[in-house]
Protein backbone atom coordinates (compact mmCIF):
# COMPACT_ATOMS: atom_id res chain seq x y z
CA UNK A 1 0.00 0.00 0.00
CA UNK A 2 3.08 1.88 0.36
CA UNK A 3 6.56 2.58 1.65
CA UNK A 4 7.02 3.24 5.03
CA UNK A 5 10.66 3.96 5.25
CA UNK A 6 10.53 6.13 2.10
CA UNK A 7 10.15 9.09 4.00
CA UNK A 8 13.60 9.03 5.86
CA UNK A 9 16.35 10.77 4.45
CA UNK A 10 19.45 10.07 6.88
CA UNK A 11 20.16 6.86 8.63
CA UNK A 12 19.41 8.72 12.13
CA UNK A 13 16.02 9.59 11.35
CA UNK A 14 15.40 5.99 10.43
CA UNK A 15 16.55 4.58 13.33
CA UNK A 16 14.74 6.99 15.28
CA UNK A 17 11.52 6.14 13.90
CA UNK A 18 11.03 2.40 12.88
CA UNK A 19 10.86 -0.63 14.96
CA UNK A 20 12.62 -3.68 13.65
CA UNK A 21 10.39 -7.23 13.84
CA UNK A 22 11.45 -9.60 16.55
CA UNK A 23 11.74 -13.27 15.74
CA UNK A 24 10.13 -13.75 19.08
CA UNK A 25 6.87 -12.17 17.44
CA UNK A 26 6.80 -15.78 15.98
CA UNK A 27 5.27 -19.12 16.89
CA UNK A 28 7.79 -21.87 15.53
CA UNK A 29 5.86 -24.96 17.95
CA UNK A 30 3.53 -26.17 15.28
CA UNK A 31 6.28 -26.16 12.69
CA UNK A 32 6.77 -30.07 13.85
CA UNK A 33 3.12 -31.01 13.04
CA UNK A 34 3.34 -29.43 9.76
CA UNK A 35 6.04 -32.29 8.37
CA UNK A 36 4.18 -35.17 10.33
CA UNK A 37 3.82 -37.78 7.84
CA UNK A 38 5.44 -36.26 5.53
CA UNK A 39 8.04 -38.50 5.06
CA UNK A 40 8.34 -39.10 1.65
CA UNK A 41 8.26 -35.20 0.38
CA UNK A 42 11.06 -32.87 0.66
CA UNK A 43 10.83 -29.92 3.44
CA UNK A 44 11.38 -26.70 2.16
CA UNK A 45 12.57 -24.51 5.14
CA UNK A 46 13.76 -21.23 5.92
CA UNK A 47 16.02 -18.38 3.89
CA UNK A 48 15.97 -14.92 2.87
CA UNK A 49 15.07 -12.43 0.43
CA UNK A 50 15.44 -9.60 1.88
CA UNK A 51 16.62 -6.82 -0.87
CA UNK A 52 13.30 -7.34 -2.26
CA UNK A 53 11.88 -6.52 1.26
CA UNK A 54 13.93 -3.40 1.14
CA UNK A 55 12.72 -2.74 -1.88
CA UNK A 56 9.10 -2.70 -0.79
CA UNK A 57 10.04 -0.53 2.55
CA UNK A 58 11.78 2.02 0.98
CA UNK A 59 10.17 2.08 -2.93
CA UNK A 60 11.64 0.06 -6.15
CA UNK A 61 13.03 3.56 -7.03
CA UNK A 62 14.31 4.42 -4.01
CA UNK A 63 16.06 1.10 -3.31
CA UNK A 64 18.46 1.61 -5.90
CA UNK A 65 19.14 4.94 -5.69
CA UNK A 66 20.21 4.72 -2.25
CA UNK A 67 22.86 2.18 -3.25
CA UNK A 68 24.72 4.76 -4.39
CA UNK A 69 23.02 8.08 -2.44
CA UNK A 70 22.43 6.25 0.87
CA UNK A 71 24.83 3.18 0.96
CA UNK A 72 24.75 3.65 4.82
CA UNK A 73 21.18 3.03 4.73
CA UNK A 74 21.27 0.35 2.83
CA UNK A 75 23.97 -1.31 5.01
CA UNK A 76 22.14 -0.64 8.07
CA UNK A 77 18.63 -2.50 6.99
CA UNK A 78 20.32 -5.03 4.86
CA UNK A 79 21.54 -6.21 8.31
CA UNK A 80 18.79 -5.58 10.29
CA UNK A 81 16.93 -7.58 7.39
CA UNK A 82 19.27 -10.56 6.89
CA UNK A 83 19.64 -10.84 10.42
CA UNK A 84 15.69 -11.63 11.01
CA UNK A 85 15.99 -14.30 8.17
CA UNK A 86 18.72 -15.89 9.97
CA UNK A 87 17.53 -16.32 13.15
CA UNK A 88 13.75 -17.03 11.37
CA UNK A 89 15.88 -19.98 9.84
CA UNK A 90 17.83 -20.83 12.75
CA UNK A 91 14.81 -21.32 14.48
CA UNK A 92 13.09 -23.27 11.69
CA UNK A 93 15.95 -25.95 11.52
CA UNK A 94 15.81 -26.23 15.50
CA UNK A 95 12.05 -27.26 15.52
CA UNK A 96 12.61 -30.18 12.66
CA UNK A 97 16.71 -31.05 13.48
CA UNK A 98 18.08 -32.41 9.91
CA UNK A 99 14.12 -32.59 8.38
CA UNK A 100 14.92 -29.16 6.05
CA UNK A 101 16.06 -30.39 2.93
CA UNK A 102 15.70 -26.87 0.44
CA UNK A 103 16.37 -23.39 2.22
CA UNK A 104 15.10 -20.70 -0.44
CA UNK A 105 17.64 -18.03 -1.02
CA UNK A 106 16.67 -15.55 -2.77
CA UNK A 107 17.43 -11.87 -5.10
CA UNK A 108 15.98 -10.82 -8.28
CA UNK A 109 19.43 -9.36 -9.54
CA UNK A 110 18.93 -9.30 -13.48
CA UNK A 111 16.84 -7.91 -15.96
CA UNK A 112 15.90 -9.00 -19.33
CA UNK A 113 19.12 -7.73 -20.40
CA UNK A 114 21.26 -7.51 -17.63
CA UNK A 115 21.93 -6.94 -14.18
CA UNK A 116 19.78 -4.50 -11.97
CA UNK A 117 22.68 -3.22 -9.96
CA UNK A 118 26.39 -3.42 -10.66
CA UNK A 119 28.71 -6.38 -9.78
CA UNK A 120 30.41 -4.42 -7.59
CA UNK A 121 27.08 -4.15 -5.61
CA UNK A 122 25.92 -6.83 -5.41
CA UNK A 123 29.41 -8.01 -3.85
CA UNK A 124 29.25 -5.15 -1.23
CA UNK A 125 25.80 -5.15 -0.17
CA UNK A 126 24.36 -9.11 -1.04
CA UNK A 127 27.00 -11.99 -1.54
CA UNK A 128 28.55 -11.58 2.15
CA UNK A 129 25.49 -11.33 3.80
CA UNK A 130 23.85 -14.21 1.62
CA UNK A 131 26.51 -16.25 2.31
CA UNK A 132 26.13 -16.16 6.30
CA UNK A 133 22.34 -17.78 5.42
CA UNK A 134 24.25 -20.24 2.86
CA UNK A 135 26.48 -21.34 5.39
CA UNK A 136 23.73 -22.06 8.05
CA UNK A 137 21.52 -23.98 5.67
CA UNK A 138 24.74 -26.26 4.56
CA UNK A 139 25.51 -26.67 8.18
CA UNK A 140 22.08 -27.52 8.67
CA UNK A 141 22.04 -29.96 5.93
CA UNK A 142 20.11 -28.52 3.19
CA UNK A 143 20.51 -27.91 -0.38
CA UNK A 144 20.21 -23.81 -1.24
CA UNK A 145 17.80 -23.13 -3.92
CA UNK A 146 18.83 -19.68 -5.48
CA UNK A 147 15.92 -17.83 -7.39
CA UNK A 148 17.39 -14.85 -9.78
CA UNK A 149 15.45 -13.81 -12.71
CA UNK A 150 16.47 -12.51 -15.30
CA UNK A 151 20.23 -12.16 -17.19
CA UNK A 152 22.40 -13.23 -14.35
CA UNK A 153 25.24 -14.98 -16.00
CA UNK A 154 28.19 -11.63 -14.93
CA UNK A 155 27.09 -12.72 -11.29
CA UNK A 156 26.72 -16.40 -11.47
CA UNK A 157 30.68 -17.54 -10.62
CA UNK A 158 30.07 -15.65 -7.19
CA UNK A 159 26.73 -17.21 -6.83
CA UNK A 160 28.52 -20.58 -6.86
CA UNK A 161 31.28 -19.60 -4.92
CA UNK A 162 29.19 -18.68 -2.14
CA UNK A 163 27.37 -22.06 -2.03
CA UNK A 164 24.23 -22.03 -4.06
CA UNK A 165 23.11 -25.62 -4.72
CA UNK A 166 19.76 -25.06 -7.17
CA UNK A 167 19.60 -22.37 -9.79
CA UNK A 168 16.14 -20.83 -10.38
CA UNK A 169 14.26 -20.00 -12.99
CA UNK A 170 16.74 -20.05 -16.00
CA UNK A 171 15.19 -17.79 -18.56
CA UNK A 172 17.34 -18.69 -21.15
CA UNK A 173 15.80 -16.33 -23.77
CA UNK A 174 17.40 -13.20 -21.13
CA UNK A 175 21.04 -12.08 -22.69
CA UNK A 176 23.92 -14.97 -21.98
CA UNK A 177 21.79 -17.36 -20.69
CA UNK A 178 22.27 -19.73 -22.97
CA UNK A 179 21.22 -23.21 -21.79
CA UNK A 180 24.58 -24.87 -23.25
CA UNK A 181 27.05 -22.08 -21.61
CA UNK A 182 25.16 -22.76 -18.44
CA UNK A 183 25.55 -26.47 -18.84
CA UNK A 184 29.06 -26.58 -19.76
CA UNK A 185 29.88 -24.02 -17.04
CA UNK A 186 28.15 -24.62 -13.77
CA UNK A 187 26.51 -28.61 -14.60
CA UNK A 188 28.89 -30.05 -12.35
CA UNK A 189 28.05 -27.22 -9.99
CA UNK A 190 24.64 -26.53 -9.89
CA UNK A 191 21.15 -28.41 -10.41
CA UNK A 192 19.20 -26.32 -12.50
CA UNK A 193 15.43 -25.83 -11.95
CA UNK A 194 12.89 -24.37 -14.70
CA UNK A 195 13.87 -23.13 -18.09
CA UNK A 196 10.23 -23.62 -19.18
CA UNK A 197 9.34 -20.34 -20.79
CA UNK A 198 6.64 -18.76 -19.60
CA UNK A 199 6.70 -15.57 -21.81
CA UNK A 200 6.53 -16.67 -25.07
CA UNK A 201 6.29 -20.61 -25.06
CA UNK A 202 3.75 -21.90 -22.86
CA UNK A 203 1.70 -19.01 -23.15
CA UNK A 204 1.45 -18.10 -26.62
CA UNK A 205 3.21 -21.38 -28.37
CA UNK A 206 1.37 -24.50 -29.87
CA UNK A 207 1.37 -27.97 -28.28
CA UNK A 208 3.74 -28.95 -30.48
CA UNK A 209 6.42 -26.01 -29.24
CA UNK A 210 5.73 -26.75 -25.97
CA UNK A 211 6.95 -30.48 -26.52
CA UNK A 212 9.95 -29.51 -28.73
CA UNK A 213 11.24 -26.88 -25.93
CA UNK A 214 10.81 -29.95 -22.65
CA UNK A 215 13.14 -32.21 -25.05
CA UNK A 216 15.40 -29.20 -25.80
CA UNK A 217 15.69 -28.34 -22.02
CA UNK A 218 16.20 -32.10 -21.18
CA UNK A 219 18.50 -32.87 -23.77
CA UNK A 220 20.90 -29.55 -22.65
CA UNK A 221 20.40 -28.86 -19.18
CA UNK A 222 19.34 -33.05 -18.13
CA UNK A 223 22.34 -34.35 -19.71
CA UNK A 224 23.80 -36.78 -17.15
CA UNK A 225 21.39 -35.68 -14.55
CA UNK A 226 21.19 -32.48 -12.50
CA UNK A 227 18.01 -30.45 -14.11
CA UNK A 228 14.25 -30.63 -12.63
CA UNK A 229 11.98 -29.58 -15.64
CA UNK A 230 9.84 -26.88 -14.65
CA UNK A 231 8.36 -23.20 -15.79
CA UNK A 232 10.62 -20.62 -15.62
CA UNK A 233 8.34 -18.88 -12.80
CA UNK A 234 4.79 -19.01 -12.25
CA UNK A 235 2.86 -20.38 -14.82
CA UNK A 236 0.79 -17.43 -16.03
CA UNK A 237 -2.79 -16.78 -16.14
CA UNK A 238 -3.27 -16.44 -20.45
CA UNK A 239 -1.54 -20.20 -20.83
CA UNK A 240 -3.70 -22.57 -22.61
CA UNK A 241 -4.11 -25.72 -20.80
CA UNK A 242 -3.17 -28.16 -23.25
CA UNK A 243 0.20 -26.13 -22.68
CA UNK A 244 0.72 -26.93 -18.89
CA UNK A 245 -0.61 -30.94 -19.83
CA UNK A 246 2.02 -31.16 -22.98
CA UNK A 247 4.87 -29.77 -20.76
CA UNK A 248 4.35 -32.34 -18.23
CA UNK A 249 3.04 -35.29 -19.61
CA UNK A 250 6.55 -35.35 -22.43
CA UNK A 251 8.37 -34.26 -19.14
CA UNK A 252 7.46 -37.70 -17.62
CA UNK A 253 7.52 -39.69 -21.34
CA UNK A 254 11.05 -38.06 -22.16
CA UNK A 255 12.96 -37.38 -18.69
CA UNK A 256 14.50 -40.43 -18.45
CA UNK A 257 16.09 -40.91 -21.58
CA UNK A 258 18.39 -37.74 -20.06
CA UNK A 259 19.89 -39.77 -18.30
Amino acid sequence: MYNPLAQYETLEELKRNYEWPDPDWWDYSGIPGQVKGKDDRPIRGGGSEPFLVYKSLRGQWQGHVDLVRHPDIVHYCLDKLFDLAYENTRRIYEQIPGRVMISYIAEDLGSQTGLLMSPAQIREFLIPRMKRVIDLAHSEGAYVFHHSDGAIMQILPDMVRAGIDVLNPIQWRCRGMDRKALKRDFGQKLVFHGAMDNQQTLPFGTVEDVKREVVENLRILGRGGGYILAPCHNIQANTPPENVVAMYEKGYEEGWKAF
